[in-house]
């Protein structure tokens, strides 16, 4: 078969090229990659975790780039478009660089069947390898043992925090979770955590294979009041420091794990103390909990777990009183939608649930029904306190919203990443 020639349709084919979307395991995607002949000689940072890794990737990231280095950043889902999984010195791949990349794994893998996920990991990690780059960070997918971007040792692992999700996969307790997620450390190797409270068998698993193991509260710590805040490690301190560019209060967490990673790598990726300032000061991702400018708010969050709809919670909670809060809600199928759901039922007025165009979504009707059994109901007539409404897209239920919001209102778009994607796409033309 002719390879395709634009990435739109190298993306159609490997949805369809292997028999499941998710199948956990690293024989297949280790020997194609073995074929390829790569390899890193700088600095590899893996960070895995329930919540918070985009986030601390985005830090790392920024950190490093204020240092003068070349850095390749891999992350997934995508917001809007595939080429933001593949970032070089803060620039989105380019198609040209992604097909030319996808038709060398193609070439690779022979008769070795990969996923979507799986193959376009091993064109991203292929095109960092002829980049010449001075560090390479690198998103977990799913879990950390299994997933795809484990074929490579890391020099710094890093958990950013360990809570229920995927469990289908991943199993049903923090402790076999934190099993999965331990599976990135190396023997020797600098394993972080950030999770104030890390399962036992993260710990354990650690001690075992021999990795050198950074415990938040133990090895490595933050402090802060209004103005600033200070992070203290194993031998370095680093005060006086700008909050991040962003928002959240689980944000300074996220911030010292990236610290920690850059202290265990100074000997390799030396940084001032003001390209550290600065570099937390611009760091930038959108849909966590980003806060959009303008009237009513908007606030755009990609929360779609009970431990990060927690969170939100407490960081809406944080930004003074609004007369109502109205939500655009929509979620996988697979996920803990009660549980989700329970975290924010206090908190919005008005809820507009929404579809989403991909068969593992939740149908705004299961919504419905995850809310009532949280106990949210309309408001009987002739209330209009509370409401909830069904929309076929993301799109269409933030027009809705902003159509019967007030100035002194909020809109949160919250749940799956396609329902935030879904209202980036129609804001640009409702506000320009």
């Amino acid at each position: 078969m002719q390879n395709p020639t634009k990435l739109q349709d190298w993306l159609a084919r490997l949805e369809t090229m292997h028999p499941k979307a998710i199948d956990m395991g690293l024989e297949r995607v280790a020997r194609v990659w073995h074929k390829l002949g790569f390899s890193f000689t700088c600095p590899v940072i893996i960070v895995g975790g329930t919540n918070g890794k985009g986030s601390t990737c985005a830090m790392l990231e920024s950190i490093l780039m204020q240092g003068g280095y070349r850095v390749g950043l891999y992350t997934s889902p995508h917001l809007l478009h595939f080429n933001e999984r593949a970032r070089i010195n803060g620039d989105s791949a380019s198609d040209a660089a992604l097909v030319e990349s996808f038709a060398a794994v193609e070439a690779a893998r022979g008769d070795v069947s990969l996923t979507y996920f799986e193959f376009t990991t091993l064109a991203i990690l292929r095109l960092f390898a002829l980049a010449n780059l001075d560090a390479v960070i690198l998103e977990v997918g799913l879990g950390g043992r299994l997933d795809a971007v484990n074929i490579i040792d890391a020099d710094v692992a890093i958990v950013t925090s360990v809570d229920l999700d995927h469990m289908d996969y991943l199993g049903h307790t923090r402790e076999a979770i934190g099993f999965e997620k331990a599976g990135i450390f190396r023997a020797g190797r600098t394993a972080i955590c950030s999770d104030p409270q890390p399962p036992r068998s993260l710990v354990e698993h650690a001690e075992k294979i021999g990795a050198d193991l950074w415990l938040f509260g133990r090895d490595f710590n933050f402090a802060g009041d209004k103005q600033q805040w200070s992070y203290g490690g194993r031998s370095q301190r680093r005060n006086s420091l700008a909050y991040p560019g962003l928002r959240g209060a689980n944000q300074l967490l996220n911030a010292s794990a990236a610290l920690a990673a850059c202290e265990a790598l100074r000997q390799r990726l030396p940084l001032g103390a003001q390209e550290v300032r600065t570099g937390l000061a611009l760091v930038e991702l959108p849909g966590r909990f980003q806060v959009l400018p303008g009237r009513p708010s908007v606030v755009l969050d990609v929360a779609h777990n009970p431990h990060a709809a927690a969170t939100l919670a407490h960081n809406l909670d944080n930004m003074g009183f609004f007369r109502y809060t109205h939500a655009v809600f929509g979620c996988m199928q697979d996920k803990d939608i009660a549980g989700v759901v329970a975290k924010l039922a206090k908190q919005v007025d008005h809820w507009y649930l929404t579809d989403l165009p991909l068969p593992r979504a939740a149908s705004s009707a299961t919504l419905e029904t995850a809310l009532a059994s949280a106990g949210v109901t309309p408001g009987a007539a002739p209330t209009q306190d509370r409401s909830i409404q069904a929309f076929s897209s993301p799109g269409v239920a933030f027009h809705a919203a902003l159509s019967a919001a007030g100035e002194d209102d909020r809109i949160v778009v919250f749940g799956s990443f396609y329902t935030v994607a879904g209202v980036m796409e129609v804001r640009n033309t409702v506000f320009h």
